[in-house]
């Protein structure tokens, strides 16, 4: 059985258990309540709140999510006590003495965290902003200052707006929460980047995935165990093509729940895999969906409701509930909801999970096949600006009173000033516009032809809580146009003064020739008188005037070859 009891005006939920005594605090904030300006404050709250306790002989930790940020621990009834007071002691006045050295830890966190296949569905599904904010950098750190990180702690992190579980059979003594005063807050409102579904997005990953929003219930739960039972069977057991089929179904606080499915595939397989995913979400969507896997997920689930640890299990999620407003049943109830799925219940879900779809596919797949639409690269809407060619290629930007707008060949990316997330600025001028529909606009000043107003244009009518600085890059790391190539010309293509040129070398060398010719015809006939030698030097000298003059000729001849 869950207790609800109250510990210095903060909910608590107390469940027995048969192992150590474990805890934890959550708070409902996350990484959707910020905005991408200043993503991060929530983690590095959480960083600073757990740094002061240094290593500890016992387990502690802490965990920012979309919807909620939670510190857990597990160890002796005085250990616990401790962490929990200690946390909300730092909440309360936090250690900004480690604020530099919190936000080199998190940036050296982020740039060695590995990429999964799923990372970028927040994005792609609802853009730069709300629940797509996971898919982004922490981009706002170097701005938060101490004053930011007060603001932010007095209005989230209230006794209001946590609750307290606890594995265990009490609460455990000498425990206190000193939190301030604040209001329960309400999950932020879920965007859409997708105008519509089933949509689909080509990844680099080496996988097939789905991702879909459903109505949570039972039956949604109960249909994700399904599709991985037909998944596991078709792609791994009867075809060979995936090692992994696996599914997911994660409440998401408002009312709905994600559910995702995995199957990975050798590049070789790739597309034989993704017609098979499609055939699965085809079968069950039709309806053809077997009892005995309903009966088998059921069962599975049933079983997990039985065991001892059943309520200490299921503390965590209970807490979120209490945060969020969602209903929390006891067991008797889930047991009874889960026995009350259908094949019915099932077939609605399945269209459920196909109107919402967004599918990943690998690179060089589509599935408009299936009946998928391509998810938005471009904008649809061109803005009226002042014109700025690119330095090469055929690229052309304008820059509005309402926005920006690149245009590359037929393929519009458009931001308007209103609708920035965030715009990322380095000291060499380069702009990164990313609208809330997470269309990206980059702006190299040495690639385009840009008057000196241009930027100052741009740095002006975005917001300024929306600017983030970006450190200075290196100089190869600027792009530059590459050198221009001299054309070819075609032969007999020159220009007019290299003709003239050659036409005024040719005359001369063909009238100083044949002088020199005929005086040197008349001397050999008639020989030489006594004291005429010199006339011999004349002849030479004509000769050589005739190579000189007959050298431009050359000379040109060969530079056009």
């Amino acid at each position: 059985m869950i207790q609800h009891l109250d510990v210095d005006g903060v909910p608590t939920l107390l469940a027995p258990t048969g192992g150590p005594m474990r805890a934890g605090l959550t708070f409902r904030v996350g990484t959707a309540d910020e905005t991408l300006a200043r993503a991060g404050t929530t983690h590095l709250i959480e960083h600073l709140a757990l740094a002061p306790l240094g290593l500890a002989d016992y387990h502690v930790n802490g965990v920012t999510a979309p919807a909620f940020t939670m510190f857990h621990t597990q160890g002796s009834e005085t250990d616990i006590a401790a962490f929990l007071t200690a946390v909300c002691g730092h909440l309360s006045d936090l250690p900004v003495a480690r604020l530099d050295v919190e936000k080199d830890i998190l940036r050296t966190e982020w740039s060695s965290r590995g990429a999964a296949a799923i990372d970028d569905f927040p994005l792609w599904r609802h853009g730069a902003r709300d629940f797509g904010l996971s898919s982004y950098p922490e981009w706002g750190l170097g701005a938060l200052t101490a004053d930011d990180l007060r603001e932010w702690t007095a209005r989230w992190f209230t006794r209001e707006n946590a609750v307290l579980w606890i594995c265990g059979d009490r609460v455990p003594a000498g425990l206190r929460l000193p939190l301030p005063t604040g209001v329960r807050q309400p999950v932020p409102a879920v965007s859409s980047a997708l105008p519509q579904t089933p949509a689909y997005f080509v990844h680099g990953a080496r996988a097939v995935v789905l991702d879909a929003v459903v109505r949570r219930s039972a039956a949604a739960a109960v249909f994700a165990g399904v599709l991985e039972r037909e998944l596991y069977r078709s792609l791994r057991q009867e075809s060979g093509l995936s090692y992994t089929a696996t599914t997911g179904y994660d409440p998401r606080g408002d009312g709905n729940a994600t559910l995702r499915a995995l199957a990975d595939a050798l590049a070789e397989k790739q597309d034989a895999v993704l017609g098979g995913f499609v055939d699965v979400l085809a079968k069950l969507r039709v309806g053809r969906i077997e009892q005995a896997d309903l009966d088998a997920t059921v069962a599975k689930r049933a079983d997990l409701l039985g065991t001892a640890e059943v309520d200490a299990a299921r503390l965590p999620g209970y807490a979120l509930n209490v945060l969020t407003g969602e209903p929390n049943l006891s067991i008797d109830e889930h047991r009874a909801e889960l026995k009350a799925v259908n094949l019915a219940d099932l077939h609605e879900v399945a269209g459920e999970v196909m109107g919402s779809a967004l599918l990943m596919v690998p690179r060089g797949l589509t599935a408009d096949w299936a009946g998928f639409v391509a998810a938005p690269t471009h904008s649809t809407e061109i803005l009226e600006g002042t014109g700025y060619s690119a330095k090469e290629g055929n690229a052309a930007l304008r820059i509005g009173v309402h926005g920006v707008t690149l245009l590359q060949g037929d393929t519009p990316l458009t931001v308007r000033y209103a609708d920035c997330a965030a715009m990322l600025a380095w000291p060499d001028g380069a702009r990164q516009l990313i609208g809330a529909d997470a269309i990206v606009l980059h702006i190299e000043p040495t690639m385009f032809h840009l008057h000196p107003a241009a930027l100052p244009i741009i740095d002006a009518q975005v917001p300024a809580d929306r600017h983030i600085s970006m450190p200075a890059r290196t100089p190869d790391e600027i792009p530059q146009p590459s050198a221009p190539e001299k054309p070819a010309r075609a032969p007999g293509d020159r220009p007019w003064w290299e003709v003239a040129m050659i036409v005024v070398s040719g005359v001369a060398v063909l009238v100083v020739g044949a002088v020199s010719l005929l005086v040197t015809y008349v001397m050999v006939a008639a020989g030489t008188e006594p004291g005429e030698e010199w006339l011999w030097g004349v002849v030479v000298a004509g000769w050589l005037l005739t190579v000189i003059l007959a050298l431009p000729i050359v000379l040109l001849w060969r530079r056009r070859r």
